[in-house]
């Protein structure tokens, strides 16, 4: 097996992505790629797959690998050249290059064509032996697509079924349920304002950005959209009890739900539990969750949020209720640290098998 050395910028050819303003976006089924995300859609594309990027500043190393036709952003670089190597093998080869050490910018660490043949990296000739390689690799992160599509699916099970029984008032023998006239609710059910019904857990400490782990003992909940910001080993600081917890993201209003020790982020998270404790976890995380206060923008929403109102059905409701949804919860919650495990693993293959420690 035949393996070279050689700068980056004769392996690929990166180019940067395509101009379009938001306000021009048109309703369309092409994916624009941003710096780290997919920013909308629209009714063009410029590449056609697979196409990998990257952002071209502000958080470098992160890479994203689209098998549709796209179109790649200003804000982004997308490698318009392979040159005859397996691009699956590239975007893993690319990973293991550490574009984060750039800074050619005042402040802002950016990554442009230009820096490109500074990077040197060693890899297989053999367009076979790159195949191999990004196979062996993409079977956990197949694994992992797999398991955020199952997560996805039981959440919104998990909302069907709350919306069914609580917005639509559909909920099991709802036909034999007298209604009160004064309340024009269930007959039992009761409506309160959020904030007589909440508990505000205290933190046992709070984690900065700058001290998030990629790997530790603990994991770090924050406002941010991925339910795991990073990691620490500080046990002092860890969440233990009591559980399980809403967390409640006072500038992003993201509501996740922890039934396992975690470390709160330092980015204005409330931890949340009911008073009442016959408001069991899941109706209670659901509640929250459909609560829609997007129209207050940028700001601290808890004070908002705590303006709502809450449903309070009967416990017999509330226990059927939590009786079927409560298990989704935690099988989402199993294959979330299923998926941790699988990246974790193939995070400490990939060095190995591009080091050549593992011979494939």
């Amino acid at each position: 097996m035949s393996w070279t050395e050689t700068s980056l910028d004769k392996v690929i050819t990166f180019q940067r992505g395509f101009d379009l303003p938001k306000s021009k976006f048109k309703h369309g089924c092409y994916p624009v790629i941003g710096s780290t995300n997919i920013l909308g859609y629209h009714d063009e594309y410029k590449v056609d797959p697979p196409c990998v990027t990257t952002g071209r500043s502000g958080t470098l190393g992160l890479f994203q690998y689209i098998t549709e036709k796209s179109w790649p952003h200003n804000t982004s670089l997308w490698v318009k050249d392979f040159k005859d190597n397996e691009p699956k093998f590239i975007y893993y080869l690319l990973h293991t290059l550490n574009f984060s050490s750039l800074n050619v910018g005042s402040s802002v660490p950016t990554f442009n064509r230009n820096v490109i043949k500074s990077f040197y990296v060693k890899f297989p000739t053999s367009y076979q032996t790159q195949k191999r390689i990004a196979d062996i690799l993409s079977d956990y992160d197949d694994l992992i697509e797999n398991n955020l599509k199952r997560i996805k699916l039981l959440e919104q099970a998990a909302q069907n079924i709350y919306k069914e029984w609580f917005v639509n008032l559909r909920f099991p023998g709802h036909e034999n349920t007298p209604i009160n006239e004064e309340t024009g609710l269930p007959e039992g059910w009761e409506e309160d304002f959020i904030d007589n019904q909440l508990e505000r857990v205290k933190r046992n400490g709070k984690l900065k950005k700058d001290d998030y782990l990629e790997v530790g003992d603990y994991p770090i909940i924050d406002q941010s959209d991925g339910f795991i910001g990073g990691y620490s080993n500080k046990e002092e600081i860890v969440q233990f009890e009591p559980l399980p917890l809403v967390i409640f993201g006072d500038h992003t209003r993201r509501v996740k739900y922890a039934n396992f020790p975690f470390i709160s982020g330092a980015d204005g998270t409330q931890l949340l539990s009911p008073l009442n404790k016959n408001m069991l976890p899941a109706y209670f995380y659901l509640s929250i969750k459909s609560i829609d206060l997007s129209d207050y923008a940028y700001a601290r929403h808890f004070k908002y949020l705590k303006q709502q109102t809450i449903l309070i059905p009967d416990n017999e409701t509330l226990k059927s209720f939590n009786d079927k949804v409560y298990p989704m919860l935690e099988q989402n919650l199993k294959l979330f640290t299923f998926n941790q495990k699988l990246k974790a693993a193939r995070d400490i293959l990939l060095p190995r098998l591009m080091n050549r420690t593992i011979e494939v």
